[in-house]
């Protein structure tokens, strides 16, 4: 079984460090979450509240005191540093950049990253966010799904044509080079897991779900994505609460291929850097990753 990390709330040089010592320890991936603005005073609820039992992270999600980073500046940073580790957004707001701004940027990050970057991607739940953006919340689905058209046809190299609901694009090219980027789609809801199964390589989980919820989430996106007969790889990655060793051998046993432990179980947020790195590689240790 694969084991990453997933962080948010992590400033930038200090994310740039536990990439470092996460690909020296031997996980697999990390991951990053990302807002682009704090909205003061919002009133809209994450997705995951609507969940049974307790999440990870009991704050707000984000808070004045938040740090708030560009996912793709940061894992270029982090790629810079690393040889063997996966690295992920998790999640990009897709809806709120233009979709060829996106593309750009991400054909840069995986030529730095050498093929080791997976887009993690989804639609947006802060509806603040959006409207200090000037994008319609109403329209963050349907800008999510044509996005994720241009990018794949921007991927491909050459002339890009296209005229949708949102965006009319003729004339132009992204990248010379054809790029390969798996996308996986975030989101619990059944809508998101048809369109999960339909339009990704893969999954991730929002949230921390229980792992009575992972086995509930696992059985439907197999079931989706075997009716939408749609070929090719489909990963699915969920994070987990915890990461002590029986914790992730539940998983294991239960035949979870992936699964992500928050940051701060294994890099203490109030420590020297060599008392965290010391934790870290501890904490891979007892799962068995360096042996």
């Amino acid at each position: 079984m694969k084991i990453g990390l997933t962080a948010y709330d992590v400033a930038a040089l200090e994310f740039v460090e536990i990439a470092r010592a996460a690909d020296e320890a031997g996980f697999d991936s990390l991951w990053i979450g990302e807002h682009i603005v704090l909205p003061f005073g919002y009133a809209s609820d994450h997705p995951t509240t609507q969940l049974p039992g307790a999440q990870h992270r009991t704050a707000p999600i984000v808070s004045p005191d938040t740090e708030l980073v560009d996912p793709l500046v940061q894992l270029a940073a982090a790629a810079a540093v690393t040889t063997r580790l996966r690295l992920a957004t998790g999640i990009y707001l897709l809806p709120l950049r233009h979709p060829l701004t996106t593309a750009r940027a991400v054909c840069t990050l995986q030529e730095i990253a050498a093929g080791r970057f997976m887009f993690g991607l989804g639609f947006g739940w802060l509806e603040e966010e959006f409207v200090a953006l000037g994008i319609p919340f109403s329209e963050r689905v349907t800008r999510f799904e044509e996005t994720i058209d241009i990018l794949r046809r921007a991927w491909r190299s050459g002339p890009i044509d296209h005229r949708g609901r949102h965006f009319r694009i003729e004339g132009v090219q992204s990248t010379k080079h054809v790029t390969t980027v798996p996308l996986i789609l975030g989101g619990n809801t059944d809508r998101a897991l048809q369109r999960a199964a339909r339009l990704g390589d893969g999954w991730f989980s929002s949230g921390t779900p229980s792992f009575e919820q992972s086995i509930r989430l696992r059985a439907e996106l197999l079931r989706l994505r075997h009716e939408s007969d749609v070929e090719g790889r489909f990963e699915l990655i969920f994070r987990i609460a915890g990461g002590d060793p029986a914790t992730v051998r539940r998983y294991a046993d239960a035949g979870f291929d992936n699964v992500l432990i928050w940051t701060d179980q294994v890099w203490p947020t109030v420590a020297t850097l060599e008392e965290k790195r010391t934790s870290l590689f501890a904490a891979a240790a007892t799962l068995g990753l360096n042996r």
